[in-house]
């Protein structure tokens, strides 16, 4: 084979450091684990059954490329009371990574700037240069906050997207409402496309959530049912945003993802109704957990929602510091993965308690160095 036949585009895109993370972790024995982005529970039995029924009723053709219609109407109908815009239209993508993948590839050209906060989410920078765009990063550090003013200042005439989410992966920052407004303004403002990734917004621990399409009705939104009813196997999305837009990204899906898988849309109906409050008060309870144990070693900001804690490394790199967690057998993700800084590094606790508890113990004890 030879090596002319891969793509330029393939040498912009790494193979991810969290996949790296999960292969090493294939290989010990028994680590502790806190470092996997998904929920630690179950998909609920109703949903499950929702699933087993459709299959057994045959529902397992093609749906309509934009989803089932009792879904899309169930969700619509939440949008519309909650936003209330005329010219919003929604429809089902296979996960939220299908979804962002539409909206960069349906919106940026070659060379276009996609703006994105650092840290970030893994995916936001590798799929950009997959749709041919340039990301252009806007440091946050040490707080986390969005500065209005470092976003005014980095938009171009090749400026074609604002990409960020709240609750954040990694961090956990929950952007505020003023944050909030002063980005969608911005955006409308400047004409600039505003893509809010939502999939954590049921995970806030200390303020409610708000999202800037209260103040922008051009905002696109993804959002889904991966994280919030622990469904991130079966690939079920949800981007809403003006009819134009959404026209041309479900035009895409069509001649790619198809639709999204057809018996799982009916298991996500069910899931529309069903009551995760208990699992958000467990997770603040784990949150608060941590952030309580750990403060004393450790310098942590955000950690507001989602299931992240962002943590400055105590000493040395996070690369370093991961290193010495590993040989305690404690499997955490370096900062560097979400960042173009090494200091911080990803602790999900999304684990058992007792799993917590070895983790904690683990990083008390190499919080001055890694031999102490």
């Amino acid at each position: 084979m030879s090596e002319r036949w891969i793509a330029d585009r393939m040498h912009n895109i790494d193979a991810s450091g969290i996949r790296k993370v999960f292969d090493l972790a294939a290989n010990m024995t028994e680590p502790i684990n806190l470092s996997i982005g998904q929920p630690h529970f179950d998909t609920p039995d109703e949903v499950k059954e929702s699933l087993f029924d459709a299959v057994r009723e045959g529902k397992n053709a093609y749906s309509q490329t934009q989803g089932i219609a009792p879904l899309r109407e169930k969700l619509e109908a939440r949008v519309t009371a909650e936003f209330g815009h005329a010219d919003r239209q929604l429809f089902i993508t296979s996960g939220t990574s299908g979804a962002l993948m539409l909206t960069l590839s349906a919106l940026v050209n070659p060379g276009d700037e996609v703006i994105v906060f650092d840290p970030y989410f893994v995916m936001y920078k590798h799929l950009t240069a997959m749709s041919g765009g340039k990301v252009v990063l806007i440091d946050t550090y040490p707080d986390f906050k969005i500065d209005v003013e470092k976003v005014r200042d980095a938009i171009t005439d090749r400026t074609k997207i604002i990409l960020f989410n709240s609750p954040s992966n990694p961090t956990g920052t929950v952007s505020s409402v003023e944050e909030m407004k002063a980005l969608a303004e911005l955006a409308k403002e400047k004409d600039v496309a505003l893509l809010s990734d939502e999939i954590y917004r049921s995970f806030c621990y200390d303020d409610k959530f708000v999202s800037p399409a209260r103040w922008n009705e051009d905002t696109i939104v993804i959002d889904g049912f991966s994280k919030s009813h622990s469904m991130t196997g079966w690939r079920c999305g949800v981007v809403h945003g003006p009819v134009h837009v959404m026209q041309q990204m479900t035009k895409l899906q069509q001649f790619t993802f198809v639709c999204a898988p057809h018996p799982v849309q009916w298991a996500a109906l069910a899931a529309a109704d069903y009551d995760i409050s208990g699992r958000v008060k467990e997770y603040r309870e784990k949150r608060d957990f941590m952030v309580r144990e750990l403060s004393a070693n450790y310098e942590i900001k955000g950690a507001d929602g989602a299931f992240y804690l962002f943590v400055k490394a105590p000493w040395g790199t996070a690369t370093e510091f991961v290193k010495a967690a590993i040989d305690q057998n404690l499997l955490v993700i370096p900062g560097n993965v979400f960042s173009s800084q090494d200091t911080h590094f990803r602790i999900s606790y999304a684990a058992e308690n007792s799993t917590l508890e070895h983790g904690v113990e683990v990083l008390k004890k190499i919080a001055k160095g890694p031999a102490s």
